[in-house]
């Protein structure tokens, strides 16, 4: 598999352990299988960047891919809220957490990699909006789907990290990569707020109802 990481600076030998712990599926290094999403990930304002490319053999290694049965999108945003930082505005938020946590909850101790949804702020919103009772599962799932944000491959473990090989790093500039990284995010937003926020369907599924009948993963409505 090639894979890419946006960075600011070239990184030839990822260090295992190293970074910060809160991401979307913690420790890890966190990667895409887009030249074009890397770029726009490594850039800030008035600051270039690097899409560093490598080659991740993935034999030997245990993949665990998100969106492949039998796993949910609450099997994903279960990791999110284990592992980023949730304000609990809410009883139904604080359920909904504590629910999905003894559901859902994935040892990913088990895994090499991690293949699922990137949580940026539009992404992390609509799981946010979700848990708050705002969006229905259907709706949420669609939410996923939009604005082409991407799906980021995880390197969770030594091994995966011995397994990866450096190719070369490609220069982002920051005037050409950062006003599209914005406009991915706005039009993600802006078509969540058009064509799913304000359509609720007869018969869409909410968490509290999800909570209430005690569901599980297997269950045919998920």
């Amino acid at each position: 598999m090639k894979i890419y990481h946006g960075s600011l600076i070239i990184i030839k030998k990822p260090v295992f352990g190293y970074g910060n712990p809160h991401n979307d599926y913690g420790l890890g290094f966190y990667c895409t299988e887009s030249n074009e999403l890397a770029k726009e990930w490594s850039v800030d304002y008035e600051l270039d960047g690097y899409a560093n490319c490598y080659d991740l053999n993935l034999d030997g290694l245990k993949v665990l891919n998100l969106n492949e049965k039998p796993y949910t999108a609450l099997h994903w945003l279960t990791l999110l809220v284990q592992n980023r930082t949730f304000k609990d505005k809410s009883y139904l938020v604080r359920d909904a957490k504590e629910f999905l946590i003894k559901k859902f909850s994935i040892d990913c101790s088990k895994y090499d990699v991690i293949i699922g949804y990137r949580a940026d702020d539009s992404y992390f919103s609509f799981a946010r909006d979700f848990l708050q009772g705002t969006i229905s599962y259907r709706q949420l799932i669609n939410a996923l789907k939009i604005g082409g944000l991407g799906e980021q491959v995880v390197l969770i473990s030594n091994k995966a990290f011995n397994a990866i090989r450096f190719i070369d790093a490609e220069r982002a500039f920051s005037n050409e990569w950062y006003p599209q990284k914005i406009k991915r995010e706005n039009d993600a937003r802006n078509e969540y707020f058009t064509s799913e926020k304000t359509k609720r369907q007869k018969g869409d599924l909410y968490i509290n109802q999800i909570i209430d009948e005690d569901m599980e993963a297997d269950d045919e409505r998920l």
